[in-house]
């Protein structure tokens, strides 16, 4: 036992080694991306912002189905009758995910008329953009029934099945406000930090089954019309990501089976600071970076 004990020890930091080594060299060399053409994609919060531009470069990429699931009909509508035109099979679903009724009830409807769901993309999101005290008791309720425990129902619905098929894919668009949050938005940032530890855990979950994997994408400040009237000191330095990069890179990530996604690269340096400098210290990053006062100029969505 003492020796197999020790085996294990030995070849722990050997399998590290290699792992990293093995990362590094698929950064340099292209990937091999998966072909989607069998692939029905179900995008929530899909009639508009980044979930539209996700629906059209599934699209683009040759999946079979694209299902959207949002709650503005008008929306919903026009980005289906796009999608159509691009040749692809587009279908619209009315559905909060906050409630989980609705969500079962859909995700009933969408099998029966469509068939089963092998990418599920967890993409819609609210934010109120104000402080704790400023805050609506209902408007946090529904920013935290929406941009987590949505997930857990649509994962709950769809995930099953995948794992009975071995094939699937869930999908999140998190944000990078999970990991470094802001003042103005609490509402957002606790519920992407939720909807984080629930990514990482059921990513964790699935190691062992086979043919159903997790992509989480942690993207910077998106330029859409949820975020619009946020304000960044340094635009030039930092500049709002294009919800079209965003689509294109999310959709390569779940090709070539990607856990975690941080967008722009230089994400992971705030992640090392948060890990390695005092609290004061990050405090004055906040304050000469301007994201202690972005959201004072917030509008949101009209």
């Amino acid at each position: 036992m003492i020796w197999k004990w020790l085996g294990a020890l030995l070849l722990f930091p050997v399998q590290m080694v290699y792992l990293v080594v093995k990362a590094a060299v698929c950064m340099v060399l292209p990937p091999k991306l998966r072909d989607l053409s069998g692939e029905n994609v179900l995008v929530t919060g899909g009639g508009r912002g980044i979930g539209r531009h996700l629906a059209r470069e599934f699209a683009k990429r040759g999946a079979r189905k694209i299902i959207l699931w949002g709650r503005t009909e008008k929306c919903l509508k026009e980005t289906t009758e796009e999608i159509r035109m691009m040749g692809t099979e587009c279908h619209f679903f009315i559905c909060d995910v906050g409630n989980r009724e609705e969500v079962y009830r859909q995700a009933k409807a969408v099998r029966e008329k469509v068939g089963d769901i092998t990418i599920l993309v967890n993409n819609a999101a609210v934010v109120h953009g104000k402080s704790l005290m400023d805050s609506d008791d209902d408007a946090l309720l529904k920013s935290q029934h929406i941009n987590t425990l949505g997930q857990f129902w649509t994962t709950k619905a769809f995930l099953p099945r995948m794992l009975e098929l071995q094939k699937g894919h869930i999908v999140c668009l998190n944000s990078v406000l999970a990991l470094s949050a802001i003042p103005g938005a609490i509402d957002y940032c606790t519920s992407k930090a939720s909807s984080f530890a629930f990514m990482e855990s059921l990513t964790l979950g699935l190691l062992d089954c086979p043919g159903v994997n997790a992509t989480t994408v942690l993207p910077f400040h998106t330029s859409t019309e949820m975020f619009q009237g946020m304000r960044i000191r340094f635009p030039n330095l930092f500049p709002p990501l294009k919800p079209e990069t965003v689509a294109r890179r999310t959709v390569e990530a779940v090709q070539m089976n990607q856990a975690f996604l941080l967008l722009p690269w230089t994400m992971h340096v705030l992640v090392i600071l948060k890990s390695i400098l005092p609290q004061a210290a990050l405090e004055e990053i906040h304050k000469f970076s301007g994201s202690y006062t972005c959201m004072n100029t917030f509008k949101g969505r009209t």
